[in-house]
């Protein structure tokens, strides 16, 4: 999984991207799922404006966002967030083309030993 972060009107600190890092543990579950998330964060007057674009493997990408006046308590809202649009994306794609439409590692290898 692909993460770009880029600040729009902000400068992304270390802390921040450090901080991001940290909770990327949280999406483990999707690494199969997800090819590339993209992270914007911007300042909008005193608040702060945190968008992500998340391509998934199927090719269909969503976009999550929200706005917070305190960044990192924005960061843990968003990651909330992706935990459940993640959840709900795969689940839609499952019950529209079926279990074996989302291949997971799992599949793959049982598939190569029979």
């Amino acid at each position: 999984m692909n993460i770009e972060i880029k600040g729009i009107h902000l400068e992304v600190t270390e802390v921040m991207r450090a901080y991001i890092e940290k909770k990327m543990p949280r999406l483990d579950f999707a690494r199969e799922y997800v090819v590339d998330m993209l992270f914007t964060l911007s300042k909008e007057g005193s608040s702060f404006k945190i968008e992500v674009m998340i391509n998934f493997r199927w090719g269909n990408p969503t976009h999550v966002g929200l706005e917070d006046f305190d960044v990192f308590k924005g960061i843990d809202k968003m990651f909330d967030k992706i935990e459940v649009k993640i959840t709900r994306e795969k689940n839609k794609i499952q019950e529209h083309k079926g279990l074996e439409s989302v291949r997971t590692t799992e599949n793959i290898k049982e598939e190569l030993e029979s």
